[in-house]
């Protein structure tokens, strides 16, 4: 095979709570990833040699970002050392809480096991995927899932039925930052919060003054979520009727997205 095709979807996460750090540094977590049909396209294809990365985004096309991190690991494990031209065009928001650079790297993970013939099995994959991301696991996982630990231990979880608008009011986060905040909220307000759905809302509120407005407007209508640790935000929903009155509110300088849930991955079906 000389050349692979793959759509690198993002996720949701439907609730989303942080318990303690660990011993690693990490927070331990308990959430619920669904993979929605929100896409970066990605292609990968055999070269003599290097790691050449062409994107729409020119940040990726340097060596600092989880798309060149995955492929250098997968290099070092390849007998074969020929190389390999990437391309991706960047769809999904970034530093929106919603997977984006996880998926690439997982998506580049299971491309160039196949190119590169590499053949090692999930659970080698899973312990590289480990070092590029927590969330990196369950992209490689390829099914919709329930996880604890650090996002790592998965428990396969039905896809919802719902569809799902996405509304992106085009922040960066970082996810380091956000639980450096969290963990700094907590000491100080001990911990209370009136957010069941997500553990960040109280700081992404607080440090977001129009997006509090915005979600003080809507909230006794509609069941805002975040995912992640922001930017992004959602509900489900059944008809687009439903969604008349929101689609008024939301800020003309923000983005929306219709998505609907998948079953599965589109890395499910490189073997």
């Amino acid at each position: 095979m000389m050349k692979i095709n793959l759509n690198s979807p993002a996720k949701i996460n439907l609730y989303l709570r942080v318990l303690n750090q660990n011993a690693d540094g990490y927070h331990d977590i308990e959430t619920s990833f669904q993979y929605i049909d929100l896409y970066d396209y990605m292609s990968f294809e055999k070269a003599d040699d290097g790691i050449c990365i062409k994107s729409n985004k020119s940040f990726l096309e340097k060596e600092n970002n989880t798309i060149y991190q995955s492929a250098k690991l997968l290099f070092n494990k390849s007998d074969q050392k020929s190389g390999v031209n990437i391309k991706i065009e960047k769809n999904i928001p970034i530093g929106a809480g919603l997977g984006g650079g996880s998926s690439n790297a997982a998506s580049t993970i299971i491309a160039l096991n196949k190119l590169w013939d590499i053949d090692m099995n999930k659970s080698e994959l899973f312990e590289i995927g480990k070092t590029i991301g927590a969330d990196v696991p369950f992209f490689l996982y390829g099914n919709n899932a329930k996880a604890k630990g650090i996002g790592d231990q998965l428990e396969l979880n039905d896809s919802i039925k719902e569809n799902v608008l996405l509304i992106d009011p085009g922040i960066n986060n970082s996810s380091g930052e956000m639980f450096n905040l969290l963990d700094l909220w907590r000491k100080t307000n001990k911990g209370v919060s009136n957010h069941a759905q997500n553990s960040f809302w109280d700081i992404f509120l607080n440090q977001n003054k129009n997006i509090e407005e915005f979600y003080l407007t809507i909230s006794h209508n509609y069941d805002l979520k975040l995912s992640g640790s922001g930017s992004c935000m959602f509900i489900t929903y059944d008809k687009e009727k439903e969604l008349e009155e929101i689609l008024k509110k939301i800020p003309t300088n923000w983005r929306f997205f219709y998505c609907k849930p998948l079953q599965y991955s589109p890395i499910c079906y490189i073997k």
